[in-house]
């Protein structure tokens, strides 16, 4: 199993946003849109080995299950779709207990320091930063979890609880790319044993 955390820090909590507005009023959730297809989608085929956490203002966790996905589709409007889907059905959430408003999408009251503590479990927590260490040096882990932020940086709270959770920091190349593009690579290095087996 393939984990990631995507950080919302502007993402919507509440479903009355506007699909033809991802970028600008839905509070850039066009990026975690990205990153939830990035997480699962192939060429002609889908990753069902792979969980991924959108933890949006520290206040909402949406949980998408690969292998349990059944209304995902590759565009980022309907991806919203089902994000505004899993924010109506938030009042069903009862504190860390989740609701599932679709197939394979769960929505909680969860913080990220919860989801962290939840998702680590018999997990190698790895943050993708800039400053970590080259890729290329790290043996892949079995059981990888991948932490990132979307189009802003940590916050100093998450950092430190970063600093203090993580087994390792790690950077995927010389240059940055978005959140998206992260996972892509780090999908990447996951199928081919870190370089080694094409």
């Amino acid at each position: 199993m393939r984990q990631f955390i995507v950080l919302g820090h502007e993402a919507p909590t509440t479903p009355d946003f506007s699909l033809d507005d991802l970028a600008g009023s839905a509070g850039r959730l066009d990026a975690l849109c990205r990153c939830v297809n990035s997480a699962f989608f192939l060429s002609h085929d889908f990753r069902s080995d792979v969980r991924l956490f959108l933890v949006l203002q520290d206040e909402l966790t949406i949980r998408f299950e690969g292998d349990e996905l059944r209304r995902l589709n590759p565009d980022e409007r309907s991806t919203a779709a089902l994000i505004r889907k899993a924010l109506e059905a938030k009042s069903e959430a009862i504190g860390h207990m989740e609701a599932e408003s679709t197939p394979g999408v769960y929505i909680s009251k969860r913080d990220f320091e919860a989801v962290l503590d939840t998702a680590s479990r018999d997990s190698t927590v790895i943050e993708l930063h800039e400053d970590g260490s080259p890729v290329v040096d790290v043996e892949p882990p079995e059981r990888p979890l991948f932490v990132l932020s979307d189009h802003g940086d940590f916050t100093e709270e998450e950092a430190d609880l970063l600093a203090e959770k993580s087994d390792q920091r790690v950077r995927l190349g010389p240059k940055l790319v978005h959140g998206n593009h992260a996972m892509t690579v780090a999908h990447n290095y996951l199928d081919t044993k870190g370089y080694t087996d094409y």
